[in-house]
């Protein structure tokens, strides 16, 4: 028995192992101060992350530096009051970026179509995108034809869809920032899109979420990423057809594993 007067907390262990808001205790009618003090801290991070402006030069540096073609592009929200109040806006690319890409079409268009996007969470994207990029370049199928980087302020995810449209691509894939959480204001979502172009919709899409240290890695990201990209042009399509394999490939590739044919249906092998 312990001598000590304090009642020890059962959920000590579940809170070790999740930043999710559970067992905050109480002090009389209310929650104690500590608690008060770190939900309070926990919104104004997530309210900062949705309305801090991203440092495009940092980044474009940042991407340069590891040797990536960059362009810079703008939707048709002229600010951030209006990005919010406007999502469409935020899907649809400035006339003049529009154009010069137009004039500007590689011959023959490209395989992929790389978009950053500032979304809903600058600091996700100030973070995260060219970590995850490093990881996914060697990962790549060789001879990818790439397009430059598009850094994209005031975007939504359909904004790549346009992107991809104006310079031809067969898969587009942006890195968003994803709406902040009270314990995650700097999640990375990735979506891709075959065939990209206006007027696609989100069941067409592939999504990875929570990419950051404390969610899913960079090499895990990347990994599923590579699979994706993959898969969607060999097979070409993506969205609800295209199903997230990458496990399988995991375990085909464990010296142990019995081969595996990515066109059969895992469930039926299974039988």
């Amino acid at each position: 028995m312990s001598d000590s007067p304090v009642t020890p907390n059962p959920w000590a262990q579940w809170r070790a192992a999740t930043p999710a808001r559970l067992a905050l205790g109480r002090a009389g009618a209310g929650m104690p101060t500590d608690e008060t003090l770190r939900f309070g801290w926990a919104h104004a991070m997530a309210r900062d992350a949705i309305h801090a402006a991203l440092d495009v030069d940092a980044l474009d540096a940042a991407l340069r530096a590891d040797r990536w073609d960059v362009s810079r592009v703008h939707s048709r929200a002229p600010d951030r009051t209006t990005y919010l109040r406007r999502p469409d806006l935020g899907r649809q690319l400035d006339a003049e970026d529009a154009a010069r890409l137009r004039d500007d079409r590689p011959v023959g268009g490209c395989d992929l179509c790389l978009v950053i996007g500032d979304g809903l969470s600058s600091l996700a994207v100030a973070r995260h995108a060219v970590p995850l990029l490093a990881a996914l370049r060697p990962q790549l199928p060789p001879g990818t034809r790439l397009s430059p980087v598009f850094i994209a302020t005031q975007a939504r995810v359909a904004l790549a869809d346009e992107l991809g449209e104006a310079v031809g691509a067969g898969l587009s894939v942006m890195l968003i920032g994803e709406r902040p959480g009270l314990s995650s204001p700097d999640s990375l979502g990735i979506y891709l899109t075959h065939s990209p172009r206006r007027g696609r919709h989100d069941a067409e899409r592939n999504c990875i979420s929570n990419v950051r240290p404390e969610g899913l890695s960079y090499a895990q990201a990347a990994f599923k990423l590579a699979w994706l990209v993959r898969e969607s042009l060999r097979r070409g399509l993506s969205g609800v057809g295209l199903k997230d394999e990458s496990d399988l490939a995991v375990l085909a590739a464990s010296p142990d594993a019995v081969a595996y044919d990515p066109g059969t249906d895992p469930q039926e092998t299974s039988r």
